[in-house]
């Protein structure tokens, strides 16, 4: 059995929504000091729906194929499905991940809730809270240190 699924290596060859929203409703940004991944997300928000969602993300392959996907996967739905999105959904959309590489998925899904939690707070909407990554206490972090 190969290493990478075949919709891995497509999303990291040929990954989808690479680049900058210069005029970003929402910025998330995440990075996992063990293995050097970066990503950041940009979305564009309009009347509740993530009209346009790109990426920028500094990693392996399926650091790439993560963000790809996880792109691809709310672009055109409601905010409230972005937020609902989970690591594990990308993993399943990408047919898995190696166990070693599903810190990958994790940073995607806080990279988009963080933008999403952005983009509340720059349009001063009170929100919960609790359903996001919390930098100072994530268990990704930890793992890092």
């Amino acid at each position: 059995m190969a290493l990478y699924s075949e919709k891995v290596m497509d999303h990291f060859t040929n990954p989808r929504n690479v680049g900058v929203i210069e005029d970003a409703d929402g910025i998330g940004e995440v990075g996992n000091a063990k293995c050097g991944d970066i990503m950041r997300i940009y979305l564009k928000i309009d009347d509740g729906i993530v009209k346009d969602a790109k990426f920028e993300t500094f990693g392996c392959g399926s650091a790439i194929a993560s963000s790809s996907m996880a792109t691809e996967m709310i672009k055109g739905k409601p905010i409230a499905n972005a937020l609902a999105l989970t690591n594990k959904d990308v993993v399943d959309a990408l047919d898995g991940l190696p166990a070693h590489k599903l810190h990958c998925s994790v940073l995607a899904e806080e990279a988009i809730k963080l933008a999403v939690q952005d983009y509340y707070e720059k349009i001063g909407l009170e929100y919960d809270k609790s359903g996001f990554p919390d930098c100072e206490n994530c268990q990704t972090c930890k793992e890092c240190r």
